[in-house]
């Protein structure tokens, strides 16, 4: 039986495809009993490689059946047919993902991203809360419903948090996600605290939102990792953001991983209550036309994804990943070999700022 004829018995009506992989593919359908459209990802277990079905499959339809959150994708069935294919049945992003929004529209202002970001922060407290890391987070993984307001999905790289005797977490040895969104510790193999690697993904993400541009240029990853692991964070010129958002997202990509912020401090951070009027302050020296992409030409691979790496990866700086390609915005080119002096006095003012209001500067 096919798979409009499996979702008709249960009463959907099968529409148009979404995204396919090797594997998988995800279609919209019309419910008769919730009566709007949904979407479905099929997976096709005799197709799918052992390790996905004995580990992230199983994580994936736990979490899904556990999770419920506003700003997270509302899962409204699983079920699984003697062909051997699961049926997710899942809210549909009407407005398509957050990267598509981006390419078509730019950059985000500060204040629309505020509440887009608080949105996806609320998300990722609720599932840390719970001891679930998602460990892919990326823009096009954020769903846009039909007021704008995100849909964090695709657990498939998802999983609970495991402990040791004495309670304390136990570090992730998959090497997961996307490279443009991976922080440099798992870039480099090094076993990793996976709630503090989504904290460098939303780190990535915010700087997209309001830059409209990666922070990174993942074409070159051992170029990539150094400048990470320097802690250079550019600016485009051409966006007057506020230091208040700039230093967020400095802190989000910490390299070290004992000071980069916990999603806690993230919420507590000056730029993320309500804003006071003020006037931008100016961004890093940034020439423009530096970007070395076109954003309105990248195409829209979304679901391309790296394979879950192995249990032993070398920790030393030559590392090869195997990250594969996603979709990228134009990234800003590096041209110094540091932090720019006025970005950081500008980042030092704010954290005297914050320390004399008592505000937590984020620094474990």
């Amino acid at each position: 039986m096919d798979d409009a004829a499996i979702l008709k018995k249960r009463g959907y009506v099968l529409g148009i495809n979404l995204g396919e992989g090797s594997y998988a593919k995800v279609k919209s359908a019309y419910s008769d009993r919730l009566k709007f459209n949904v979407a479905v990802k099929i997976i096709n277990k005799k197709k799918a490689p052992r390790d996905f079905l004995e580990r992230f499959l199983p994580r994936e339809i736990e979490i899904l059946a556990k999770v419920n959150h506003r700003a997270i994708v509302k899962t409204y069935e699983i079920f699984e047919t003697s062909d051997s294919k699961v049926y997710i049945v899942m809210e549909l992003g009407v407005q398509g993902d957050l990267l598509e929004f981006i390419k078509s529209r730019g950059a985000i202002s500060e204040d629309v991203a505020r509440k887009m970001f608080c949105q996806l922060s609320s998300a990722i407290k609720y599932c840390h809360d719970l001891d679930v890391v998602h460990r892919d987070l990326k823009c096009e993984n954020l769903l846009l419903d039909k007021d704008f307001n995100i849909k964090l999905s695709d657990f498939g790289f998802s999983r609970r948090l495991t402990r040791d005797e004495n309670g304390k977490p136990i570090l992730s040895k998959t090497f997961c996600g996307s490279a443009a969104y991976a922080a440099p510790e798992v870039l480099q193999g090094i076993p990793y605290q996976p709630k503090i690697y989504d904290i460098w993904s939303l780190g990535v993400i915010l700087f997209i939102m309001v830059c409209g541009s990666m922070p990174y240029d993942d074409s070159n990853i051992g170029k990539m990792l150094k400048i990470q692991k320097e802690h250079r964070v550019h600016f485009p010129k051409s966006k007057s953001l506020t230091v208040e958002c700039k230093d967020l997202i400095y802190r989000m990509l910490q390299p070290d991983v004992a000071r980069r912020l916990h999603i806690e401090e993230v919420f507590n951070h000056v730029w993320m209550q309500a804003p006071k009027p003020r006037v931008p302050l100016a961004t890093s020296p940034v020439k423009e036309g530096e970007c070395s992409r076109n954003l309105r030409e990248l195409k829209s691979e979304h679901r391309q994804e790296i394979d879950p790496l192995g249990e032993s990866k070398p920790n030393r700086p030559d590392y090869k990943t195997e990250f594969k390609a996603v979709p990228r915005l134009e990234a800003v080119r590096e041209t110094e070999a540091a932090v720019p002096k006025e970005e950081q006095a500008e980042v030092n003012d704010l954290t005297d700022q914050m320390q004399r209001t008592g505000i937590k500067s984020g620094d474990d």
